[in-house]
């Protein structure tokens, strides 16, 4: 199954982008999520945003978004091709079009991060708003860095595995609350 459009090309010679995390920073504030739904659906709605932020323990944020895992596990499980994979940016990109909203991209994600907009019915997954993701602007607009966008070698270097929000919190909350106090407050 090709999951390169006509406009992109082999996987190979993708030339990534990446948004890292410092989930340790994250305020909670969600202009990401503000910032990503006007820029992609035209008014303030979180729902719809590529970006959500998660809170299962209380002072841990954590924004969850396209992780683009090096063999694009989404992408290849949609049996509609209404995946693909950016060429300039390494971004996961939806063709409405073509997507039936059967879920397969949500199943086959290690992060479980494509989700169904909130009115329509396709996946939305983050496209890094080909190439100048508004999250990550929003995020350094205001002086969090919890969100920062890596190019070239960088990315290679830096990226990090999908996970589940519910485990990426559970790692957070160990590290800003400690041991103790995560096994306290945090339910599995």
């Amino acid at each position: 199954m090709s999951f390169i459009s006509s406009e992109l090309i082999d996987i190979e010679g993708v030339n990534n982008l990446w948004i890292k995390r410092n989930y340790e920073k994250c305020s909670g504030c969600r202009r990401c999520e503000i910032a990503c739904s006007l820029y992609h659906e035209g008014k303030i709605w979180p729902e719809a945003s590529r970006v959500r932020v998660f809170m299962f323990v209380p002072g841990v944020e954590i924004p969850h978004l396209c992780f683009q895992c090096n063999d694009y596990p989404c992408v290849e499980a949609c049996p509609e091709e209404a995946l693909s994979v950016n060429v300039h940016t390494g971004a996961v990109i939806t063709d409405k079009s073509k997507c039936t909203a059967c879920g397969a991209c949500i199943n086959a994600c290690p992060g479980r991060v494509p989700h169904l907009h909130p009115q329509n019915d396709y996946i939305v997954i983050c496209d890094l708003c080909g190439g100048n993701p508004k999250c990550v602007v929003a995020c350094q607009e205001g002086k969090w860095d919890a969100l920062n966008l890596l190019k070239g070698i960088d990315v290679e270097t830096e990226k990090t595995p999908a996970k589940i929000p519910k485990k990426l919190a559970y790692e957070t909350a160990r590290i800003l609350l400690g041991e103790k106090t995560t096994e306290e407050v945090y339910e599995w």
